[in-house]
């Protein structure tokens, strides 16, 4: 997505032409952790549950739960570093620098070649399994079709590429328009859109490592766990 993201204090990348400018800038409600009628997969964890998280370092947990732990951490050390650079450009009235581009750059290409690889990786390895046993267990909605953890992640999943190809061409399109007033638009817009994004991630790996994780802890087998960890190196999620 971002290899020429930023270079001269410029975007070069060419925004998207099909893409929706206007739908990913509205809020949505959040519909899924919060009013999940009957559903309690996002209640606050138990005592013994968030005990299995905050002691994560003394714990011998199964090898694809590791990696995802690990995968979370360098995606918040990531967003920290993209947080702070578009505070910066914000408060230096959308004019770019040599950090900042440096910084843009970097997250984009980590979003692009890393993200989306361990999303994929949640998505086709670890949450088909892990559904299952809520919808088993009855961690699920009461509605007529029940609704699972697993839709809300998912609903996350897609609303991360929504977001941050519309910041990335919107930062792409701002540089190239002329007029001051336009440009520092759609700068503002860009803005908005890579800050939303930094709170979904935030609050999405939060939920994972608070709640679904310890799900999958209390109802997934150690051979399934070893399973799960041989299919997810089709997905190349190193650290760079």
């Amino acid at each position: 997505m971002a290899s020429s993201l930023l270079c001269n204090q410029s975007i070069t990348m060419k925004p998207d032409k099909t893409l929706n400018l206007t739908d990913p800038l509205e809020r949505q409600q959040d519909h899924g952790l919060d009013n999940l009628q009957g559903c309690t997969p996002f209640d606050p964890p138990s005592a013994k549950e968030q005990a299995i998280v905050d002691d994560v370092a003394q714990l011998d947990f199964p090898v694809i739960i590791s990696q995802l732990f690990e995968e979370h951490k360098f995606a918040l050390s990531n967003t920290e570093m993209f947080e702070q650079a578009l505070v910066q450009f914000r408060e230096n009235n959308y004019t770019h620098t040599d950090q900042s581009n440096q910084v843009f750059a970097h997250f984009f290409r980590y979003f692009d070649a890393h993200l989306m690889a361990h999303n994929e990786k949640e998505d086709k390895v670890l949450f088909p399994i892990l559904e299952k046993y809520l919808l088993k267990h009855g961690e699920h909605s009461t509605a007529e079709i029940p609704t699972t953890a697993i839709d809300i992640m998912q609903d996350d999943h897609i609303r991360f590429i929504q977001l941050g190809a519309l910041s990335f061409n919107l930062f792409g399109l701002a540089t190239r328009l002329r007029d001051e007033a336009s440009r520092i638009f759609v700068h503002e817009q860009a803005y908005h859109a890579a800050r939303e994004l930094i709170e979904l991630l935030k609050l999405h790996i939060y939920r994972e490592d608070h709640t679904l994780f310890p799900l999958a802890l209390k109802y997934i087998s150690q051979t399934e766990f070893d399973e799960m960890e041989l299919q997810s190196r089709r997905f190349v999620t190193s650290n760079y």
